[in-house]
């Protein structure tokens, strides 16, 4: 009777475990989307709302879009990237939140001025393009049983061949090479959307019984997937934006 117990003991224990890991990965995946689609939005009604200021005074249009402070503005960013990359580990879950809010606010700065090259409608209309996009590839990381970790050197290639790409076009003004940028960065910033999503879904079960770093996780995770929405919206912007 001990070992007719013991026999179907361990499989029951087993699935028990399996179900809470399931339940935990659910949870935290989805606590990545809220804070990620929390920070999109943020930085949507930061931009809009900078973007009208910026057309009702002419004075502090000229200032954040033809002064150095622009180059502050575009910079701005990637400051805040690299110390949630190098220093999450010295913050707080706290903090680590604080300055994802701060740099999806100072992205809306940055991004304010699409509102005044696009037509609003066109700008929804591809945020609505990007978002399909995005969900479609997401979920397919999510789901797939294909190990993506593969891509992941290929693609964060790809990012800094881009990267110099930007700098070299942004003397030579190239509007084929700016068309190459766009299609390439499309592609990537694709490709990295389903490698994420899989590498943030695998990261869990390494950290989950920490909780302050499943946390802070959760936090970096958001903004991985919120730099490939973003990168994707203005690589489409570039093809389905109608200028004013």
């Amino acid at each position: 009777m001990t070992q007719y117990n013991d026999r179907y003991a361990q499989p029951a224990a087993t699935a028990r475990t399996g179900a809470a890991v399931d339940e935990g990965l659910r949870s935290y995946m989805l606590g990545v989307y809220n804070y990620m689609s929390a920070g999109v939005l943020l930085t949507g009604v930061m931009a809009y709302a900078v973007s009208e200021i910026a057309t009702a005074n002419p004075a502090i249009a000229n200032v954040l879009y033809n002064s150095p402070l622009k180059f502050v503005l575009m910079l701005a960013p990637l400051a805040f990237v690299l110390v949630l990359s190098f220093g999450i580990h010295k913050l707080s879950a706290s903090a680590t939140q604080m300055v994802f809010w701060a740099f999806a606010a100072v992205m809306g700065l940055s991004l304010s001025v699409i509102f005044l090259i696009y037509t609003n409608t066109s700008i929804f209309q591809t945020f609505l393009v990007t978002a399909g996009a995005f969900a479609a590839l997401s979920l397919y990381g999510y789901t797939t049983k294909k190990d993506l970790s593969g891509w992941g050197s290929f693609l964060i290639m790809g990012v800094v061949g881009l990267i110099i790409a930007s700098i070299l076009n942004w003397f030579l003004q190239s509007g084929a090479l700016a068309f190459a940028i766009s299609v390439i960065g499309l592609l990537v910033f694709a490709g990295l959307t389903a490698y994420d999503t899989q590498r943030i879904k695998d990261e869990y079960l390494y950290i989950r019984h920490d909780a302050e770093m499943v946390a802070k996780a959760s936090v970096m995770g958001a903004l991985s997937l919120y730099l490939d929405f973003v990168n994707m919206f203005q690589f489409l912007l570039s093809f389905l934006g109608s200028r004013e």
